[in-house]
């Protein structure tokens, strides 16, 4: 789960963490006494959407003005000027797509006098199975680019949950970015509170970009991006009530609902299927055949005819699916109860485009004969190679 930036700034400064304070808007009449709470000099504008780039990103609207999605201007009014310009406007960003994001929040912040910009991130590292820390003195920049072109700028370390942050760990930040004295202290007090928040809060990750030194000598956190373990969301209700769910995808919201795994792509040709291997190969094999999918689906080992039946429906709802491909290996999930799932869904809803039904596994033969007793106008399929080119053949020659 994703939230905004002032969001995580909240979340940071329950840990103490130094960021710079401000005011997050969701009505236009609101900018003007938030801009009045800043006291200057400077003040920063920010439009608060799930995607970086913000700063480069440009609005479809004209009269957004030509600045991009983050403005530094040098009054109150201005402030409040521009967050009422932005408000309720499309903005796009490399990470956005070409239809970008309504800017529906828009966080009016106190400016800070940057000396230096540093980056930062802590993530889970799969191969220590620990929490590791990357930084680099290449601060608001692409950290993949910088990986690409100047890798020996980049140093990480992973934390040994067994001990928890100690000293050496500040001082290799310190040493990293070249900071001294009373900053090499402000960095190993970061990290430690850093590493607590990121713990205590089951972030999956954190990245704050940049991490700046001010001209007054102080360690700040100028923006910063979190992302929570789903999975341990039950334990962390203040984290929930800061879920924002227009920056996500109304079928991903419904798929959660019914614990479905669903991630909405871009292509033409719907997917169920059980168990997140088999999904992955249903994925790879239909963009082999010379397709897309709509989108990754993994109804899990253990699903109901209700949970079948929403799914298909979720895939349904899509209007880019121009075909619809079920691939189901029956190991504790049986091919009767998918067959009875994707009866009960094309019964409620209709069908409207080509589908096709590969079962194997646990009461095979029931599912395929509940199928072909039901008349629907299925295309059966023996195997996964035999399913992806049947759904293949069929939505081209449907198109």
């Amino acid at each position: 789960m994703n939230i905004h930036e002032y969001q995580a700034k909240g979340v940071l400064r329950e840990y103490g963490v130094p960021v710079p304070n401000g005011v997050a808007i969701l009505d236009a009449a609101e900018a003007d006494a938030a801009a009045a709470k800043i006291p200057g000099p400077v003040w920063v504008v920010k439009s608060q959407i799930h995607a970086g780039g913000r700063g480069k990103g440009k609005f479809k609207e004209a009269d957004a003005g030509e600045k991009g999605g983050v403005r530094v201007v040098k009054s109150a009014g201005e402030a409040a000027a521009n967050a009422k310009q932005i408000l309720g406007k499309t903005l796009v960003t490399v990470q956005t797509g070409p239809a970008g994001k309504q800017v529906n929040r828009v966080y009016i912040e106190e400016g800070s006098d940057i000396d230096k910009e540093f980056y930062l991130s802590a993530l889970v590292d799969r191969a220590t199975s620990r929490v590791a820390f990357v930084v680099s003195t290449e601060g608001g920049m692409d950290i993949e680019e910088v990986a690409h072109s100047t890798p020996e700028k980049i140093h990480t370390f992973s934390i040994d949950p067994a001990t928890g942050v100690m000293p050496h760990h500040g001082r290799t930040v310190a040493q990293a970015l070249g900071l001294s004295g009373d900053l090499a202290k402000q960095a190993g007090n970061l990290v430690t509170k850093l590493y607590a928040a990121f713990v205590g809060k089951d972030m999956a990750m954190l990245e704050v970009n940049p991490l700046v030194v001010t001209k007054g000598g102080e360690l700040k956190c100028l923006d910063a991006k979190i992302s929570f373990d789903s999975n341990s969301l039950y334990r962390h209700p203040d984290v929930v009530a800061l879920r924002d769910e227009t920056e996500e995808d109304a079928k991903e919201i419904e798929a959660s609902k019914y614990d479905l795994a669903y991630i909405a792509l871009d292509g033409t040709i719907g997917c169920m299927v059980n168990g997140a291997g088999l999904a992955m190969a249903t994925l790879d094999i239909i963009k082999l055949y010379g397709e897309s999918p709509a989108n990754f689906l993994d109804v899990g080992g253990g699903a109901t005819e209700e949970k079948v039946t929403a799914a298909f429906k979720i895939i349904t709802a899509d209007p880019q699916v121009q075909g619809i491909l079920v691939n189901i290996f029956g190991g504790i999930m049986k091919c009767d109860v998918i067959a009875r799932g994707v009866i009960a869904a094309v019964k409620a809803v209709g069908l409207q485009v080509p589908l096709v039904v590969r079962l194997e596994g646990t009461n095979v033969e029931e599912g395929k004969q509940i199928i072909r007793d039901s008349g629907l106008n299925v295309i059966p399929a023996d195997d996964l190679d035999d399913a992806a080119q049947k759904i293949v053949k069929a939505v081209k020659e449907a198109a």
